[in-house]
Formats: structure tokens, C-alpha cells, sequence
């Protein structure tokens, strides 16, 4: 699964960086020749196939092609469009001479897959001779927010200002800042960003990162109203779902299922569907569930890690299947790889549930540590226990 962080910031620069993915879909065999086995998102059913996408020679061609694979893939969720901005970028793949951008893309490509550490030795190698690339520092910075180094992220977004991009530089740091709980001066900074942008791309990712921002705070109300405002500006997978975890957390169960219906089919969009449906007593539930258990032993026969998808199969182990213990043992090793607001969460919740004293300490004592500022952490007990938590980043 593919983290969305919500730093998209190449409305300008590029499009995108890291943090929710969609697992690859199963293999099916059809039972005959006329059976659908999926309707694929209009973008995807639009796009002609590219057998030689590895040849394409030019870097500029090449960079352009990326951006748009990798703009499919976080739009629908469909994971193949990483591979497809991978085998675009092959001729300069882990290149040390490969143009800066081309480099940041093949980290780009790496964030969506959740190679995390790949990703940061890719952007430090390239950063240090192309230092004037904002677009690599904003990568750089969401890595170091990934991990909870939020003093490292903000070093990251003060290069993004030396580097003349003063509206992301802002946004990078304001962002960073409302993790550490200075959360009313940033949302007044981003309020102050939005007001002084007509560019309806750019209103719409900074109100993603208010609803955000006031969601740690705890103004849910607030965060709501910044969330529809960012939606009907220019929809995205990302904050539709952040937006359902929002009305899922305060009990807005339907309304949720609304926001979720026209979202592709991605793990974390079927995830949510089946707590939903599972909260309201509808059976569809266990055939979501059933669904995803599909899909993550198919990765695991394809060899795939199962460790960069611990956020997912521990939630699904927490809401899905009542199994408090294994949702927490997921959740630990998840912490190794990723420290948002929704991984320390889930590990909370799962040992809480578990009642696993010491891990509760342990967590917490990590989590002071970290110095993450989220009141939805302050409420992980299991009288608080019904459901979702929006990723932030």
C-alpha cells in the first residue's frame, strides 16, 4: 500500500510525494470468457498500453511521462502506474549521473512503494549536488515527517525557501509545526496561505493540510468544513479518504460510506468500507474482508514484504477480526518503518485492547519521545475505541 502523505505540492513543482497505496489486486481466473473480473477507473480504461515505455530516451520526455504515471497512480490507487514511471525512468535508474529530477521521480517512485530508506539515500545523493531542487527537499521533508524527525523536516523546508519556492517553504514548515503541537499558529499561517492564492489546485491541497491541522487540535467541526472545501475544489483519493476516516472517527458512519462510494477500490478504501459496513450491521462486510485477505496472500506469494503494508494488515487485524494482540504485534513493527499520527494510534488502540500494560507504557514513552502533538492520541482507551484516524502528514 502506498502512504499518501498529502504533500502533493508539484501542483507547481511536480505532483506528489509519499504515504495511502493501494495492495496489488489478486489474480483471478475467469470461470468463462464473458466474466468482468474489475472496471478499471476511467484514467486507467483512457491510457493506452506502452510496451516500450523503457526506451523512451529523451529525459525530458521521459521526466514528463513519470510525472503522469505517478499522478495515475496516486489518483486511482492503481499500483501497476508505479511500475509503469519505473520502467520509464530504467535507462537512469540508480544512476549517480542521472539528471536531478529523473533522480527525485525514481525516489518519488520508491515513497509510493514505501521504500522508504531507498528513497532518503536516492534524495541525499541527489540533493547534494543539485541543491536548488525544491521539489527533492519537499520529499526529503515529508520522509522526515514520515519518521517523526520533524527537526530534520524542518531544516528540509527551510531549503525548499533558499531554493525561491516561498509558498511550499511556508506550508513545509507550518505543517511540521502543527505535528509538534503548535497547532493555532498554524492553522492561522495556512488560512493566511490559502487567502493569499487564487490558484484553485493550490486552495484545495492547503485546505487539506487546515482540516489536517485542525484535526489534530481537535476541532473536528472545523476540520470537517476544511476537508468539504478542499474536495469541491479539485477531488483526490488522499483527502476523500481522510476525510471518511474524520466522519468515521466521529460516528458519521453513512455519510462516510457516501464519501467512500466513488473512490477506486484500493485496500485502504475497502478497509474503510468493511468498518463501515461492520458497524452498521450490513453483511457486505466479510466479503470486503474476505477480499483483502485475497490480496495480501497474493503479495506474499509474489514475494513482496509484507512489513511496508503493517499499517493496513493492522488495522484490518483491530477493526475486521477482533485479533488485539496481532493488530498490535503489526502495529510495533510498522513503527519501524513509518511514525504518523495513524501508526502510533493503531498501536495504541491494539495494545489498550489487548491490555498489554507494558506495551502501553512503551508506546507512550515513545511517543513522548517523538515529541508528535495529536490530542486523537490522548483518547486511545477503549472506551474511545469505535474507529478511524486520518492519516496526517
Amino acid at each position: 500500500m502506498t502512504s499518501f502523505s498529502r504533500w502533493t505540492p508539484w501542483i507547481a513543482l511536480l505532483l506528489a510525494t509519499v504515504t495511502w497505496s493501494a495492495m496489488a489486486v489478486t489474480a483471478v481466473q475467469p470461470s468463462r470468457d464473458e466474466e468482468v473480473l474489475a472496471v478499471l477507473p476511467e484514467v486507467t480504461r483512457s491510457r493506452p498500453a506502452r510496451a516500450a515505455a523503457a526506451q523512451v530516451v529523451n529525459p525530458a520526455a521521459a521526466a514528463l511521462q513519470a510525472r503522469k504515471d505517478i499522478a495515475i497512480a496516486r489518483q486511482t490507487g492503481d499500483t501497476r502506474y508505479w511500475g509503469r514511471a519505473q520502467a520509464v525512468l530504467a535507462p537512469w535508474w540508480d544512476r549517480p549521473d542521472a539528471p536531478a529530477d529523473l533522480a527525485i521521480l525514481q525516489a518519488t517512485v520508491q515513497q509510493g512503494r514505501h521504500e522508504f530508506d531507498a528513497s532518503r539515500k536516492v534524495l541525499a545523493a541527489t540533493l547534494a549536488r543539485a541543491p536548488g531542487n525544491a521539489q527533492g527537499w519537499l520529499n526529503l521533508a515529508a520522509l522526515e515527517r514520515l519518521s517523526a524527525r520533524y527537526t530534520e523536516a524542518l531544516g528540509a523546508c527551510d531549503a525548499v525557501a533558499r531554493a525561491g519556492q516561498a509558498l511550499y517553504a511556508t506550508a513545509c514548515r507550518l505543517e511540521t509545526q502543527s505535528l509538534q503541537g503548535q497547532h493555532q499558529p498554524a492553522a492561522q499561517g495556512l488560512q493566511a496561505l490559502i487567502a493569499q492564492t487564487m490558484d484553485s489546485t493550490q486552495r484545495s491541497w492547503l485546505l487539506s493540510l487546515l482540516a489536517e491541522s485542525q484535526e489534530r487540535w481537535g476541532r473536528d467541526r472545523a476540520a470537517a468544513q476544511a476537508y468539504t472545501r478542499s474536495l469541491a475544489l479539485d477531488p483526490d483519493l488522499y483527502t476523500s479518504i481522510a476525510y471518511s476516516d474524520l466522519l468515521l472517527r466521529t460516528g458519521k458512519t453513512s455519510l462516510a460510506l457516501q464519501t467512500l462510494a466513488a473512490l477506486p477500490e484500493t485496500d485502504a478504501v475497502v478497509l474503510r468500507r468493511a468498518a463501515a459496513w461492520r458497524r452498521l450491521g450490513d453483511a457486505r462486510w466479510t466479503g470486503a474482508r474476505t477480499v483483502l485477505q485475497e490480496r495480501a496472500a497474493a503479495l506474499e506469494r509474489r514475494g513482496d514484504d509484507p512489513a511496508l503494508h503493517g499499517r493496513e494488515l493492522a488495522l484490518a487485524a483491530l477493526w475486521l477480526d477482533d485479533d488485539a494482540p496481532r493488530a498490535l504485534a503489526l502495529a510495533r513493527r510498522n513503527l519501524l518503518l513509518q511514525r504518523e499520527p495513524l501508526d502510533w494510534w493503531v498501536a495504541l488502540q491494539s495494545a489498550h485492547q489487548a491490555k498489554d500494560s507494558a506495551a502501553v507504557a512503551e508506546l507512550e514513552s515513545a511517543l513522548h519521545a517523538a515529541r508528535l502533538h495529536d490530542v486523537r492520541l490522548l483518547s486511545t482507551r477503549p472506551a474511545n475505541l469505535p474507529t478511524a484516524l486520518t492519516v496526517a502528514n
